[in-house]
């Protein structure tokens, strides 16, 4: 086999719970993530060396070094391997860059199932999660796909039962916003106000919303303790959020980081309309449709 190909979902955080800073600089969370029909393709096809060419949306905006996680997923199986092994990605970006909806973690875990078909390693999941731990927080839930509540760091990861289908539309933002940097304003704001930050945890009725597939009760719960942050640095996004409200969405957030904005219908045929209304509004740089939960990677 010369050449493998991978499709990977992007996800949005129906919830995500932001804890106490901790002394190794991170946060403990709870995330509540669902995989939703936006997808990158990834194919890997051998060479003698390491490689990565980025194709597509916002292409120049993604590195061709290593500092893109997908190669550095590459470089990461092959050292549990124990071999040298050299591959050529070339990544068609359809998820937004920088968008909050975890672009590159799904690039790294197409990588490592592409490369473990190319490579002939036959790992099972269990560890390709394991490395995938150690590459980011967003990289297992990545590699699993459905929806899944993440705890710890988002890396500790228990599938869901869904009910249904739920229908998404997205509200894409100019440019990107930097993770780290919204994390450090959830904290300075935090710190401004004297906000008890209490331990995370998965809220019952929107865990209940998912089960029964009931799209009207999961949109009253959904829940970012990053938007206020990733608002106060892109106060645009509090607009494109009202806009969404005002034309009929069920439940609305900043996804993850930001700053791209989901909105959640209540049909296919809703999500349509809501997305032409928020084009007209001129309220982003894109609006798209989708749909969720949807599988992890998968070989096409």
């Amino acid at each position: 086999m010369n050449s493998v190909t991978v499709r990977v979902p992007a996800k949005v955080n129906l919830q995500l719970a932001v804890g106490p800073l901790r002394d190794d600089g991170y946060h403990d969370l709870v995330n509540v993530f669902h995989a939703v029909s936006i997808f990158d393709e990834v194919t890997a096809t051998a060479e003698t060396g390491m490689s990565v060419r980025v194709e597509g949306e916002s292409a120049d905006q993604v590195p061709e070094d290593d500092d893109n996680l997908a190669i550095q997923a590459a470089l990461a199986l092959a050292r549990h391997a124990g071999r040298s092994y050299g591959v050529n990605l070339v990544i068609r970006k359809a998820i937004p860059v920088a968008g909050g909806m975890a672009g590159g973690s799904a690039d790294a875990a197409a990588a490592l199932v592409a490369c473990n078909e190319l490579w002939g390693l036959g790992l099972p999941i269990e560890d390709l999660l394991e490395i995938a731990a150690d590459l980011g927080s967003d990289v297992p839930f990545a590699l699993l796909g459905g929806t899944a509540v993440g705890t710890g760091r988002g890396e500790r990861l228990t599938p869901l039962e869904v009910g249904g289908t739920f229908h998404w539309v997205f509200a894409l933002a100019d440019g990107g916003l930097s993770t780290a940097r919204v994390y450090a304003e959830c904290d300075r704001l935090r710190e401004a106000t004297g906000e008890k930050v209490a331990w995370p945890q998965a809220a019952d009725p929107l865990l209940a919303a998912l089960r029964r597939g009931d799209a009207k009760a999961l949109g009253a719960e959904l829940a970012n303790d990053l938007q206020p942050a990733a608002v106060m640095l892109r106060r645009s996004l509090a607009r494109t959020l009202e806009a969404g409200r005002e034309h009929g969405a069920l439940g609305d957030l900043v996804s993850g980081s930001g700053p791209t904005c989901a909105f959640l219908a209540d049909s296919e045929a809703h999500a349509e309309q809501l997305a032409l209304s928020l084009r007209a509004a001129g309220v982003a740089r894109d609006v798209i449709t989708a749909y969720g939960p949807v599988p992890g990677p998968t070989v096409v």
